[in-house]
């Protein structure tokens, strides 16, 4: 049920609203269609087709949110792709870095309004009710609901979210600007703190200059670490200094991976302490291992297809080195995620396109051609 978000509507009746004549208005305030453009796919690989397609109404724990802008993220490319050993929904509007307006909410929405700005996440929703949810690990719950995975997510213009786990945003926030915080700044974010590291220590970034290094370098500096950075390609080490890092490793001009080791221990006197993995090359995570300094954490962020980690044990328990997992944040990560962006200490370096022209940033992705992030504009 949806119900009208004015003061009365606490203490009056529940009213259901039906579809009627293409359109919903509730309040008077917004119109919604019956039918929305949005980019579906049918099976794994298959047409990435922009279509009209219909608009979601929410269930009763769930708010409808006018998309306006949705970052794009690798994870996406794998939702398409079908690479992953979880299988996805099928057909399938992906998307997880969704920001927008809600329009509408359910019956059981107690935490937003009409009008209120809002985020969609990866972690749509979870049961909220096991014991890895009470702890605070609600994405690890078996039971989780994944924005454009197991549940249609923000590259359409209308898109729903479980109520307890969509993103409040502050009023007067540059949504397209806002839009990859939603899943890579409140990763990254998350990563660092797993690294468990101190202000002044060093941290390198594996993928610095993508969509979630980017945001993983600001995150680092405004969390106090010394931050090195670690790609290849036109424009990579720029972007990287323009964001504040420190030294930057090309991989490109290292022929032998062993001297390129020793380029980073030198630069880093010993190595770093922490290592944000976020790239998606098996080969730059297991090098990792190598170059971290002694007792230090490295931390696996990027999830390339059929890949493992490989960390030579001698030297693993010699140097007593911590290899971690970590995946999205919960809803505490997002608030203070999204607080560093607020207080203007992260920028996301973006690249703004049509929501149509969603299958050529797949297709630079592939070829890892992106800087920063590319984010659709679902009008478009």
């Amino acid at each position: 049920m949806l119900r009208l978000l004015t003061k009365s509507a606490v203490s009056t009746p529940k009213r259901s609203f039906n579809w009627n004549q293409g359109v919903l208005r509730l309040n008077s305030t917004f119109a919604i269609p019956k039918t929305q453009k949005g980019v579906i796919f049918y099976e794994n690989n298959g047409p990435l087709h922009y279509k009209d397609i219909p608009v979601p109404v929410p269930k009763p724990n769930e708010i409808l949110i006018n998309v306006k802008y949705s970052g794009v993220c690798h994870t996406d490319l794998h939702a398409w792709q079908g690479d992953w050993p979880l299988a996805t929904k099928l057909p399938l509007v992906g998307g997880h870095e969704g920001a927008g307006v809600v329009v509408a909410r359910g019956s059981e929405v107690k935490n937003f309004e009409i009008g209120d700005l809002a985020g969609i996440k990866w972690l749509n929703g979870s049961c909220m009710s096991c014991e890895l949810c009470e702890t605070g690990h609600e994405s690890n719950c078996e039971h989780a609901d994944l924005s454009g995975y197991t549940h249609d997510g923000s590259f359409q213009q209308y898109a729903t979210a479980d109520a307890v786990q969509a993103a409040r945003i502050p009023k007067g926030t540059n949504l397209a600007e806002v839009a990859p915080v939603l899943c890579a700044g409140i990763t990254v974010y998350k990563a660092l703190k797993d690294a468990d590291l101190k202000a002044g220590q060093w941290v390198a970034i594996s993928g610095a200059a993508g969509g979630l290094g980017s945001l993983a370098v600001q995150y680092a500096k405004a969390m106090g670490y010394r931050v090195l950075g670690i790609d290849g390609g036109p424009g990579k080490e720029g972007l990287f200094n323009s964001l504040g890092g420190e030294v930057f490793i090309d991989f490109t001009k290292y022929k032998d991976p062993k001297e390129m080791i020793n380029a980073i221990k030198e630069a880093t006197k010993g190595g770093p302490q922490g290592v944000i993995n976020v790239s998606v090359s098996e080969a730059a995570i297991s090098m990792s291992t190598e170059y971290v300094r002694p007792t230090g954490t490295v931390v696996l962020v990027g999830l390339p297809a059929h890949s493992y980690v490989k960390s030579e044990i001698f030297s693993h328990v010699v140097k007593s080195i911590n290899i971690k997992g970590s995946y999205v944040g919960n809803r505490a990560d997002t608030r203070e995620a999204l607080d560093f962006f607020s207080r203007g200490l992260i920028k996301s370096p973006i690249k703004i396109v049509g929501l149509s022209e969603l299958p050529k940033v797949y297709d630079l992705m592939k070829n890892g051609k992106i800087l920063g992030r590319y984010v659709v504009d679902t009008s478009k």
